[in-house]
């Protein structure tokens, strides 16, 4: 058993034991002893399994047996008999809004819902409404709650939520009582898709930012208010939470917030370690730990990871995958930022699926400040898609050429490329004649998505493994809360890029983000570049490389590590390299 499962186990078992009216100091017990279990910075569970556990502060006898029998038979014979008393479905219930433990209980002894299912039909007959404490307005938010959950139980994608993210930091930012202003959580940290917002705010007076937040002209619905936090849904149904701290408390608070779990957890193990407690308000020193150091003043979360004795760790690293031994010696990367992209490759015009025409992407390009600009229409096997025959494709080169002619002495040019399908047996959609005429080519899979693992990654390989292809589309063909990814092995694909010198993208369209930021390392090591390329189908997703920043820097990539940082002059060469390699010059 893990770590992960006993404190999980734990924390099951505070929940029942509120449920039942239990002592709450034996609740508590089992809730720290869940926090304790999580953040312990030695093997726990070997040392359980050892009954080596005596002297750990926080840990009572009852809790290291416990520990002991889980870390050696693998389960609990005390959880096991106290979750038989409530079927498996209990534990949904806690995700309705407005419900505790204390009516969860009554709902289940009175009329015996113990799940979401039997709730709602508790609900919607009036039964639940005749218990204590119920009522009719009670009863209604819960069934709003029920029918909000069912209408938005799905993640949000990056692109859902942005503007609103923004909408609301300037919002509390120009708020007279606010010091400073974050967004924190899943977001900050950069993940593809997130479930809720969390904001935080430093504040003198909580309970005036707290009322200016649930006012705001685009909340729907008021979920929860206190004197310095609230809930609210917006529009399109994303919950957004507001937490109100101190000046002195922000530094710990937006850490605390940011996440992820795993990242807190070892970070509070490197405080015990230093006999200090840290949570989400300060760092504490710890009862009877002699020698402990003088707690440092904190400011920011420089300084807190400063008196960690660790470098500042960006917030997209924060997933407790190597960031804090880098930290620790020196290692963490210098992230590649927005600013630094001189171009975009992998862009759609009129010509086949795009809103705009040539001309104006490069003239919207050229507004945004970039170099260069790679066109990259579909190829004639996307009919769909209004892809580019052989001949309409050489038309569309002239037409980069004359357009380049025009753009000389501004500094910018085009890059005439093609999105070339990848064909069911990995040959490409055009010949090598053809694309030997293109500045680079964009491979990808547009269709038969549902070939075996086997079959499909041979087909990419295949395909990487011509010389003309200058960089890979993406990867796995996922559509975010839509489309799952298409079976393929990653770190073969990997492997052949890294051995043809292929480029491989990250799609920075929201809906794609591919590949995933969880194999960049891997693609880093083995020496695999990448292009953020927006996939942009009109000149206002050109600035959808703000998403594919998100998914770089959380993967743990420089600036070197993209080759659209490089400036004009210096990316022609590597727009050429793979055909140098392969002994296959342009024409």
């Amino acid at each position: 058993m893990t770590r992960e499962d006993a404190a999980t186990i734990f924390e099951r078992i505070a929940t029942l034991l509120d449920m039942q009216g239990e002592n709450p100091f034996k609740v508590r017990a089992y809730r720290t002893g869940a926090e304790l279990v999580e953040s312990y910075s030695g093997d726990i569970m070997a040392l359980a399994a050892e009954n080596k556990l005596a002297g750990i502060k926080g840990l009572g006898e009852a809790l290291r047996d416990k520990l002991h029998e889980m870390a050696t038979t693998g389960r609990l014979e005390f959880y096991e008999n106290l979750k038989s008393q409530f079927p498996d479905t209990i534990f949904e219930l806690f995700e309705v809004q407005g419900l505790g433990p204390k009516k969860i209980a009554a709902l289940h002894a009175e009329l015996g819902v113990s799940s979401i299912a039997d709730l709602k039909l508790a609900c919607e007959t009036g039964t639940a409404a005749k218990l204590s404490g119920f009522g009719a307005k009670v009863v209604q938010k819960i069934l709003d709650s029920i029918a909000f959950r069912e209408q938005h139980a799905a993640e949000f994608r990056l692109d859902q939520v942005h503007a609103l993210v923004q909408s609301i930091l300037e919002e509390l930012r120009q708020h007279p009582n606010v010091s400073h202003a974050e967004v924190c959580g899943s977001f900050r940290r950069g993940k593809e898709t997130v479930h809720d917002l969390d904001f935080l705010v430093s504040t003198k007076q909580p309970e005036a930012v707290i009322e200016h937040f649930v006012q705001l002209p685009f909340v729907v619905d008021v979920i929860a208010k206190g004197p310095t936090k609230a809930s609210i849904h917006a529009p399109n149904g994303v919950q957004c939470d507001l937490r109100a701290v101190t000046s002195r408390e922000f530094p710990f608070a937006l850490a605390y917030f940011t996440g992820s779990k795993e990242h807190n957890v070892a970070i509070r193990s490197r405080a015990l370690a230093k006999g200090w407690s840290l949570n989400e308000y300060a760092f504490t020193p710890v009862e009877g730990h002699a020698g402990a150091p003088v707690i440092p003043p904190v400011h920011d979360e420089a300084e807190l990871y400063r008196a960690l004795d660790l470098d500042f760790i960006d917030p997209e690293l924060r997933e407790n995958t190597g960031e804090i031994d880098a930290a620790e010696h020196g290692g963490l990367p210098r992230l590649v930022q927005l600013e630094n992209l001189r171009g975009v490759f992998h862009n759609h015009t009129t010509a086949s699926d795009g809103g705009a025409t040539l001309r104006e992407m490069a003239e919207a390009a050229h507004d945004l400040g970039l170099q260069y600009l790679g066109i990259a229409d579909h190829s004639k096997a996307s009919f769909q898609a209004n892809g580019l025959s052989e001949t309409r494709l050489l038309a569309q080169i002239q037409e980069i050429k004359a357009l380049n002619a025009e753009l000389a002495d501004e500094g910018f040019r085009l890059f005439a490329g093609n999105e070339v399908d990848i064909l069911k047996d990995g040959t490409l959609d055009f010949s090598d004649e053809i694309m030997a005429q293109l500045d680079y080519v964009v491979a990808s899979v547009h269709n038969v998505f549902n070939l075996p693992e086997a079959e499909m990654t041979a087909r990419i390989i295949r395909a990487i493994e011509n010389p003309h292809v200058t960089m890979l589309g993406h990867l796995t063909g996922r559509l975010l809360l839509q489309r799952p990814a298409y079976n393929v092995n990653i770190a073969a694909v990997i492997d052949a890029a890294a051995a043809t010198g292929t480029i491989i993208e990250i799609n920075a369209s929201a809906w794609r983000l591919d590949m995933d930021w969880r194999w960049w390392k891997l693609a880093k090591e083995k020496g695999v570049k990448t292009s953020i390329n927006p996939d942009a189908h009109s000149t206002r997703a050109l600035q959808d490389v703000v998403y594919g920043i998100k998914t770089a820097r959380k993967g743990w990539l420089t600036r070197k590590d993209v080759v659209n940082c490089l400036p004009l002059g210096e990316i022609e060469e590597v727009l050429q390299a793979k055909r140098v390699k392969f002994g296959v010059l342009a024409k």
